[in-house]
């Protein structure tokens, strides 16, 4: 199973909910995080970092210039880092942001995978 926590908004580019990360960091870049939570994030940004290995594919397609539509989703057997994701939940909630977590066995067309999370092009919905 695949986790992913996410916000009522869509992402203007990939047409999906807007992940939590993207959230707090537009949060961070508006300047509406007060000082000790610029703090905070700044080290959860740094934990991310050195303990997720960044994606070297977004895109389904190897064409120079395709569009990188994959979203990460993290394997749930990923404690460490599905612990940090709630704490950003939680940070956006102060700010009144609300999330979801997300579930799902069939994450998408997936173009890279590590220990600890996929990045998954997002199946076509069904048309009718």
């Amino acid at each position: 199973m695949y986790v992913r926590f996410v916000v009522d908004k869509i992402d203007q580019y990939s047409g999906i909910e807007l992940g939590i990360f993207q959230a707090a960091f537009r949060l961070w870049r508006a300047g509406r995080l007060a000082p000790h939570e610029e703090v905070w994030w700044a080290e959860i940004r740094r934990r991310l970092n050195l303990e997720l290995e960044e994606p070297d594919r977004f895109a389904r397609s190897r064409r120079p210039g395709a569009r990188e539509l994959a979203v990460s989703w993290f394997k749930a057997s990923a404690a460490q880092q599905i612990a940090l994701a709630r704490e950003v939940c939680a940070l956006l909630a102060q700010h009144e942001v609300a999330t979801r977590m997300l579930t799902t066995d069939r994450p998408g067309y997936i173009v890279y995978e590590d220990d600890h999370q996929v990045a998954a092009e997002p199946f076509r919905p069904e048309r009718r």
